[in-house]
């Protein structure tokens, strides 16, 4: 596919939708609310394994509340990550599948109560039938490293090109072959993995668009310092990028950063920040920042 078929892809996603798309929200968020706990270094992909009910629950709640995106619940899902806790590769390699199919089971329930009139939710929900896109979430090497380092992009020895391209392939693999609509690099947060990125999407030649997020903790750098327009510059250069945008960042820096990432992009720009708190690594939870 040339970069023309994904840029088009994602700009005609977005007419068929009006021309702005509403995503989901937090996914860990609810399913706390929901009863799961995620004190745990695999986040909210221990419900892969433990209560994979829960996360379609929340799922359909996002869509029966109008959200178009669908994020699956594979953010902080590794191979690596299932492996240390005594998975089978072949187990670790289905827990991600099961991501992208508890999002897509969702898209079909919801899609089926929308052409069913007698399913109409007693609630409140609205339901309207509508283009819905299933997002394969990619979180961070940090991420996976449960230390915070996806804030910082700190990652010591680790943290050039080979060995991030070499932690990342397979699951990248796994995930497109579990057929969602687009692969999403979350939460990127520095230069050298934006590049293993670009580096696996074009030799994987896995035949489907991706888009990038990048954080940001002064509202003109990516969170490790590195410059956002560099980094954008180098998604923008991949033909199977199809947008590139902002998340996890404090609402008040978004407006410039959009505008930073236009100089250097036509592509269409994705933004979901955060609730303007700041991650404590020690913690292990959002606090009130006093910036």
């Amino acid at each position: 596919m040339g970069e023309a078929v994904h840029t088009d892809m994602m700009a005609e996603f977005l007419r068929a939708s009006g021309g702005a798309v509403v995503m989901d929200g937090g996914l860990a968020t609810e399913l706390e609310a929901h009863g799961a706990d995620l004190k745990d270094t695999l986040w909210s992909a221990k419900c892969l394994f433990t209560c994979p009910h829960l996360i379609k629950k929340v799922h359909l709640e996002y869509l029966e509340a109008g959200a178009s995106v669908l994020m699956t619940g594979s953010y902080q899902a590794t191979i690596q990550g299932f492996l240390s806790r005594g998975f089978s590769q072949d187990e670790s390699e289905s827990f991600l599948k099961l991501g992208v199919e508890l999002a897509c089971e969702a898209r079909d329930t919801y899609l089926g109560k929308c052409s069913n009139s007698s399913d109409e939710p007693k609630d409140g929900a609205r339901l309207r039938e509508r283009p819905i896109l299933i997002a394969a979430s990619i979180g961070s090497y940090g991420a996976y490293l449960a230390d915070g380092s996806e804030y910082s992009g700190d990652y010591g020895k680790e943290g050039n090109l080979e060995y991030l391209k070499n932690f990342h392939r397979r699951r990248l693999q796994v995930l497109a072959e579990a057929g969602p609509d687009i692969l999403v690099f979350e939460t990127i947060p520095n230069k050298i993995e934006t590049q293993a990125y670009v580096e696996l999407l074009e030799e994987c030649n896995l035949h489907i668009p991706a888009w990038f997020a990048f954080p940001s903790k002064d509202g003109i750098n990516v969170v490790s310092g590195d410059s956002l327009t560099e980094c954008v510059f180098i998604a923008d250069s991949c033909k199977e990028v199809g947008a590139v945008g902002i998340n996890c960042t404090p609402p008040r820096f978004i407006h410039a950063l959009v505008l930073s990432i236009r100089k250097v992009t036509n592509k269409p720009i994705l933004i979901y920040p955060n609730s303007g708190e700041s991650y404590d690594p020690v913690r292990k939870e959002w606090v009130v920042s006093i910036s």
